[in-house]
């Protein structure tokens, strides 16, 4: 029987392996997770679970038993040391496992702070996987000063989590803006007023020269040689989708492993999805970091091991919620040219249509599910309102569906 390895215990690798059976693979499948804890969800990590409203029971995709009933063989704490492309071949330490087609879904790792800047001292965290929030659950007490380097969705996250349970917080962002890398600039205002108006002391152009501290973080040293003190740390400063096994065995890589329509990397026996997986999206390399893109692109890789030859066509959608805000985005911004704004029907609540020329690409929704839903309708179906249209409150939102 064949025998299907997939590296990486994430959302990605049980799509993938869960996928596998349900399409009927009858071969041997083996699910090789370098964590202790069985597949389980990321995004309450730096919300709910972070805030002590959800059970660690409640992040697992299945219990124990789903894995022994779908013949699914979950090998847990056991990192992968190295890729044997020519004996097919994967290492655990001391143990060789075989296969015949190799599935990689690794995800991404966060980049941390340099030791030489001081990353390596006490109370500095990242927030990528459950031990990264148990080991820093217990910072989080009232009246305690956290410093958070980054100004994306985790830092912003993290930063709304530790001022609703009443820490001071300082978040540090080295360019002129939060969210630059993945928001418009009137989708980061907003944010950044919800922030402000909450007391979290955000900060721009502000790069670090090191954190300081004996033994343990005491406070963040600026390039302008300000210092910010700290009880604790949390660097929320990018992640690194390039998983080193993939570089030692020699795949192609650039932002991730690239891989074809199909899911496909440069040797046919290897498969990537989900975060470490680049790939063409309209024209141009793309990492999609979210769950819908680890679920539908690492189902789709399943089905092409079974030889379905379905090309993977992503309608991207993510979502963050900071504080009382609920943000829904639906599409990729990348490339627009212009962006509309939309009040909403309740008081605080608008959305961002951005455009390429007349071309709708996405839509940030703040508090107004209404605008995402019909958004991510018209997307899915290749259609663009008129931008005067969508920027009118007069004109209601399922006419643009018309």
């Amino acid at each position: 029987m064949e025998h299907v390895v997939v590296i990486g215990a994430g959302q990605a690798g049980f799509s993938l392996s869960a996928k596998l059976r349900t399409e009927g693979f009858a071969g041997r499948i083996t699910l090789i997770g370098d964590e202790p804890e069985p597949p389980y969800q990321r995004p309450p990590l730096s919300k709910k679970y972070l805030l002590g409203e959800m059970e660690k029971e409640r992040l697992y995709f299945r219990p124990p038993s789903f894995y022994r009933e779908q013949g699914i063989d979950l090998r847990l704490g056991a990192p992968v040391t190295s890729v044997d492309r020519s004996a097919r071949t994967v290492s655990l330490g001391e143990e060789t496992i075989s296969w015949d087609t190799l599935a990689i879904c690794t995800g991404a790792e966060p980049v941390r702070v340099p030791a030489e800047q001081g990353g390596g001292l006490g109370g500095v965290y990242a927030i990528r996987k459950l031990a990264d929030i148990d080991a820093c659950g217990d910072e989080f007490a009232a009246g305690r000063r956290l410093v958070v380097i980054g100004g994306g969705y985790v830092g912003l996250e993290a930063a709304a989590v530790a001022r609703s349970k009443g820490l001071e917080v300082v978040l540090l962002q080295r360019s002129e803006r939060i969210l630059r890398r993945v928001a418009s600039a009137e989708t980061a205002a907003h944010i950044h007023a919800l922030h402000d108006s909450r007391g979290v002391d955000i900060r721009v152009n502000a790069p670090i020269a090191r954190l300081t501290g004996t033994g343990r973080v005491d406070g963040v040293a600026l390039a302008d040689g300000t210092h910010v003190p700290a009880d604790f740390v949390i660097a929320g400063i990018g992640a690194n989708c390039v998983p080193h096994l993939a570089v030692e065995a020699g795949l192609s890589v650039a932002g991730g492993i690239l891989v074809d329509a199909f899911g496909r990397s440069s040797d046919p026996a290897i498969w990537a999805a989900g975060d470490c997986a680049e790939f063409a999206f309209r024209g141009a390399p793309t990492l999609l970091e979210s769950v819908q893109n680890a679920v539908d692109q690492a189902e789709t890789v399943a089905r092409n091991i079974m030889g379905a030859g379905l090309a993977y066509e992503p309608a991207p959608w993510f979502w963050s919620d900071q504080f009382d805000l609920s943000l829904q985005i639906a599409g990729l911004s990348r490339g627009h040219d212009r962006v509309v704004r939309r009040p909403g029907a309740r008081e605080g609540s608008c959305s961002h249509w951005y455009y390429k020329g007349a071309t709708l690409l996405a839509c940030d929704a703040m508090n107004d599910p209404r605008a995402y839903m019909t958004a991510k309708r018209l997307l899915e179906a290749g259609r663009s309102p008129a931008p005067e249209l969508v920027a009118d409150p007069a004109v209601e939102l399922k006419s643009l569906l018309r």
